[in-house]
């Protein structure tokens, strides 16, 4: 059973950290490039809108999954030295804060903050403090989530041990 959990275990951290660094490095971008070759008005608007509910995924996902390594840490991680089971929980630790924090608190500001603007984001002046702000916070959640995704990478690495691996598979 140890087995089959440990896998399950580094399947939802891998799925997850490919899902992160996939959208990050080619759907986000994509997505803005093709908006703006089209040369719409509001292509950062609309693109911005696609990103955005993406991101909600990929960040509940990152927190839920997490949560759950967590919980299954303390179980199947018994037998690994302190210095392993620690390093994993407070990588898996970081993953869970980084995503809340990019979704419950820097995202739903620049929600907020879209909403106040009345106008979509392309008609906003560089200047106007609200898209200032904005921007700032669009910096965050890049951080945020390259700090997310950093600890995920770490966390999958101590997952994918082979001494992990050989002492969950003995009965």
């Amino acid at each position: 059973m140890k087995t089959i959990i440990g896998r399950i275990r580094l399947l939802l951290m891998g799925l997850w950290l490919g899902a992160a660094v996939f959208f990050g490095a080619a759907v986000a971008p994509g997505v803005f490039g093709v908006l703006r070759a089209a040369q719409l008005s509001n292509a950062n608007e609309l693109a911005g809108m696609i990103v955005q509910r993406g991101l909600a995924v990929i960040n509940r996902g990152g927190f839920e999954i997490a949560l759950f390594l967590l919980v299954t840490g303390f179980f199947i991680n018994r037998k690994e030295s302190r210095l392993v089971q620690f390093a994993e929980m407070i990588s898996l630790a970081i993953v869970a804060i980084m995503t809340g924090v990019s979704h419950w608190v820097v995202s739903a500001r620049m929600l907020a903050l879209k909403a106040a603007m009345q106008a979509p984001i392309d008609q906003i002046a560089v200047g106007d403090p609200r898209r200032v702000a904005f921007d700032a916070l669009h910096g965050y959640s890049v951080i945020v989530m390259g700090v997310a995704i950093l600890a995920g990478l770490a966390a999958f690495l101590i997952m994918a041990r082979p001494r992990a691996i050989t002492e969950s598979a003995r009965p």
